[in-house]
């Protein structure tokens, strides 16, 4: 009888550690039987509920200089160089205010569809890329677990829901959509829909499989059907009683499904709103003609990347705010066209943010806590938090005022319709984000 090691070699990983959804398909069904081909799928449902879109910012952004306190001389002191002027700020009040490279995230604030949520972080923070990105996409601060926050909402509020009740438009699949049971699709376009792991160079198939095999299952036992790891970040372990052999023909089958109904919705919507050529804009496009063709997933993820600002940051910084900025500006106008609007919430989140005093580069090393957006019409826009003090410091690093855990909390219950505590594994202060 074959191990789970030697049956995950020869079923998944063939000659790449990455597949687009059709060769996965070919080959899945050529190793297994025919019979698969009449397998039941998953129903589709959930085509007019709320959506969330979460948008990482990605390397660790400076919160200081997008939501800025123009009015504490500390901020000028520390900031020689990179502190900006009143006259290069949207003021939000009589302390801060936006980045003046946000004028449609300013729009937003005045209309009210905009909750800026000042010194969010966690305890005990970590200056690691890797380790924070994980513990944010997890809500794990012990960095432990094996699925993410919105990999557990799926298993706990999506059961039986459509495969792509998730959808993150990445190269892989993120963390924090790891799950037991459904951890969503990965597609970096519609004609290149990957299901799991990216990559896809064959050196690394022995790293793909060690990340799939983790401490506690790393065992050469027979395959008895229990369960089996899914390439996708987390653990699926599927029907309870399904073979291995049989869930993998309903894996199979449910990305060949999947993988023509993206194809045909994607196509369907065409946008009169103009976007650039930007990857943000052009992710945030293919969300668009997903929710317009009627798409019912739940929670799509997309990535901004650039914020790692070590060196003359000035210019850099604004421009991605900036891009940023336009792609959310033409995101918005064209749910309003489509009249889904009101249906979508996007919230940031970036795994730190950056030392107070710049350094000799121009820039900014990591630091601790920053801010965070959260945008669309169901939000009560406003400001959330106290602005961490820049003279009591942690290190050289702002102090957190808010845990991000509670801020998934309010979006969870607020947004998504859920008790937050299974998914988050804990109780957290919400902050009434949600209007």
């Amino acid at each position: 009888m074959k191990t789970r090691r030697e049956f995950l070699r020869s079923t998944l990983l063939g000659a790449s550690a990455t597949w687009t959804v059709p060769m996965f398909v070919e080959r899945t069904f050529a190793d297994l039987h025919m019979g698969a081909r009449d397998l039941a799928t998953q129903p589709v449902t959930g085509k007019d509920g709320t959506i969330l879109v979460v948008l990482q910012l990605a390397g660790g952004n400076d919160g200081l200089n997008t939501l800025i306190p123009f009015a504490d001389d500390a901020y000028h002191n520390a900031r020689p160089r990179l502190a900006k002027k009143e006259k290069e700020i949207i003021t939000l009040g009589d302390h801060v205010g936006l980045n003046g490279s946000m004028p449609f995230l300013g729009s937003l604030f005045k209309e009210g569809n905009l909750g800026v949520v000042q010194g969010v972080g966690y305890p005990n923070p970590n200056r690691s890329h890797f380790v924070s990105t994980s513990i944010w996409e997890t809500a794990d601060l012990e960095n432990r677990s094996s699925t993410g926050w919105i990999g557990r909402y799926f298993d706990n509020a999506c059961s039986g829901s459509d495969p792509t009740v998730g959808i993150s438009l990445n190269k892989t699949q993120p963390e924090s959509f790891g799950a037991m049971k459904n951890p969503g699709v990965c597609l970096s376009s519609p004609e290149l829909y990957r299901w799991i792991h990216g990559g896809g160079e064959k050196a690394q198939a022995e790293e793909f499989f060690a990340s799939l095999n983790s401490p506690e299952d790393d065992d050469d036992s027979p395959v008895d059907g229990a369960s089996i790891d899914m390439p996708a970040g987390g653990r699926t372990g599927g029907i309870e009683g399904e073979s291995n052999l049989a869930f993998l023909e309903r894996v199979a089958m449910d990305a060949r499904v999947s993988s023509a109904k993206i194809l045909e919705l994607a196509a369907k919507y065409k946008t009169k709103v103009a976007y650039e050529g930007t990857p943000i804009a052009r992710s945030l496009n293919m969300v668009s003609r997903l929710i317009a063709g009627g798409m019912p997933t739940r929670v799509y993820y997309v990535s901004h990347g650039g914020f790692d600002t070590h060196n003359q940051q000035v210019n850099s910084h604004d421009r991605l705010l900036g891009q940023l900025d336009r792609a959310l500006k033409s995101f918005f106008a064209d749910l309003k066209a489509q009249g889904n609007a009101e249906r979508v919430v996007l919230m940031t989140f970036s795994e730190f943010g950056r030392r107070v005093a710049e350094n000799a580069s121009a820039g900014t090393d990591h630091g601790r806590a920053s801010c965070l957006f959260v945008a669309g019409e169901g939000v009560k826009g406003g400001l959330y938090g106290k602005y961490p003090s820049l003279t009591d410091l942690d290190q050289g690093d702002l102090k957190h005022t808010v845990d991000f855990r509670g801020v998934y909390a309010s979006v969870l219950e607020g947004w998504l319709k859920t008790p937050s505590k299974p998914v988050l594994r804990g109780d957290f202060a919400k902050l009434g984000l949600i209007g």
